[in-house]
């Protein structure tokens, strides 16, 4: 384990990432309803657009944190972190979080029908440009040779991957984590809220690991995304859009690949993987978030399930009383904490 020095600047780090989030997000949620960038909150009685594009704070937010350690690596502590694979990692994260924003920028001014018959404005990416422009954002972790470059799998051991690793898994990793993290959303507070716990334990794995660089950006991504909650949660003020849904998963994946905790991370990452398939199950023309009731609570959209929140819609519609968007929240992310225990009782056993 690396020595408790370590746990002060990421800390202080930490914190000047939750703060700045706290402080900046208000400035951005007026400058994206000024520029137009809004999105329907399509599960309130009165349909009320708000600013989106939240991932843009987070990240900005992310970024001074990052700065911080730097510099109090450089001048005060010297924790030996590897600032190469820490930028690196940065370069990737912003890149990735762009792509997202980019999604969230081309808007019409016009109202319509989209494939999965929701009513909003956003345009967005075409589906194929999205993998693509996530897969160039993988190059700066490909170039630094991030991670270990080899990997224990089950009746067979320890595989030396060489130059497959950096080439091959990185960038897979890159574009799949990054885009699966993206369908699983659609309610106030879902798709901060259940990244915030399993980026806390790549987070303290890492560091028990004394793999410094994974444990760092998870906590700074960590932290930006708890203090987003605070804008976003039901009734949300401002909405994630791609942007956040795809910093999230650069994050993510990237603590991951710094961290060398890729069982951990797969184990972890199970409900994006089985939310992925669903969405795959509808031809990816379907949507998360469902219809509002009189009541308040939230009815599944379609008569099969083709994602997560439609699961708990369904158990919600069974409970009584039913359960409201919040409710439906707090049970994905309790899913999500059963999830984590047993990634870790995985890794012991592993």
């Amino acid at each position: 384990m690396v020595a408790y020095s370590v746990i002060v600047p990421i800390l202080l780090s930490a914190a000047v990432s939750f703060v700045a989030a706290l402080v900046a997000t208000p400035y951005f949620m007026r400058f994206m309803r000024n520029i137009g960038i809004t999105g329907i909150d399509q599960q309130k009685r009165n349909k009320p657009q708000i600013p989106t594009s939240g991932g843009m704070p987070v990240v900005f937010a992310f970024f001074l944190g990052l700065m911080t350690f730097i510099a109090l690596n450089t001048f005060v502590f010297g924790t030996h972190a590897d600032l190469n694979l820490l930028l690196a990692a940065g370069l990737s994260t912003f890149a990735i979080a762009l792509v997202g924003f980019f999604d969230d920028l081309y808007v019409r001014k016009t109202l319509v029908m989209n494939a999965s018959a929701a009513k909003e404005y956003r345009v967005g990416l075409k589906q194929w440009q999205k993998p693509l422009l996530t897969l160039v954002a993988a190059i700066p972790l490909m170039a630094v040779y991030a991670g270990a470059t080899s990997m224990t799998f089950p009746f067979i051991g320890v595989v030396q991957l060489g130059w497959a690793y950096p080439l091959l898994l990185i960038p897979l990793a890159v574009v799949c984590v990054s885009n699966a993290t993206n369908m699983l959303a659609g309610l106030n507070g879902l798709e901060a809220a259940l990244m915030v716990p399993p980026a806390l334990v790549v987070a303290y794995w890492s560091y028990r690991f004394s793999n410094v660089e994974g444990a760092i950006i998870a906590a700074l991504g960590a932290a930006s995304l708890l203090a987003f909650l605070w804008f976003n949660w039901h009734p949300s003020r401002m909405l994630p859009g791609d942007s956040l849904t795809y910093f999230s998963g650069a994050m993510f994946v990237t603590a991951i690949i710094l961290g060398n905790v890729e069982k951990l991370g797969l184990a972890l990452f199970i409900p994006w993987i089985i939310e992925a398939f669903l969405k795959l199950r509808g031809k990816f023309a379907v949507r998360s978030y469902g219809d509002l009731q009189r009541d308040g609570s939230i009815k599944a959209p379609y008569p099969k399930i083709y994602s997560l929140t439609h699961v708990a819609m369904k158990i919600g519609q069974k409970m009584k009383p039913k359960w409201n968007e919040r409710q439906l929240v707090l049970f994905l992310v309790a899913l999500e904490f059963l999830v984590i225990a047993f990634a870790f009782a995985m890794v012991k056993v592993g």
